[in-house]
């Protein structure tokens, strides 16, 4: 059997996306913590807190939408669920590249960073 990873694109995204995971593992502490330092705005209170207008700006959704989908595939990864393939809706598609290597997890948040900002604009 094959394993797939399908990733979401914007419109997925709630206030309280992700903070029950950095409660819960280190590893996904340490992937916000890196993630506002590239970012230069507070991801934490914007993905956990709100408020719901500022989470939908495309400037703050694609970084946090990217953000939780890494971490999600971090756990993963930690238990050695690994997909055989990865695909993504619109934005998900960085994830998935993300996921299948094509780039770190860095460089895909600088891409997207770039990416939401373009778009918001």
């Amino acid at each position: 059997m094959k394993t797939v990873f399908l990733f979401p694109g914007q419109g997925s995204q709630y206030v309280g996306m992700g903070k029950d995971l950095y409660e819960a593992y280190p590893a996904v502490q340490n992937l916000y913590d890196r993630s506002e330092e590239i970012l230069g705005f507070p991801l934490k209170k914007i993905s956990f807190e709100g408020p719901e207008e500022d989470l939908k700006q495309t400037r703050y959704t694609q970084p946090a939408l990217y953000v939780h989908s890494m971490a999600v595939f971090q756990l993963l990864k930690e238990k050695r669920i690994m997909p055989d393939a990865a695909a993504g809706h619109s934005l998900g598609e960085y994830s998935a590249f993300a996921a299948a290597g094509a780039f770190s997890f860095e460089e895909g948040l600088q891409i997207v960073k770039i990416r939401g900002e373009q778009m918001q604009q």
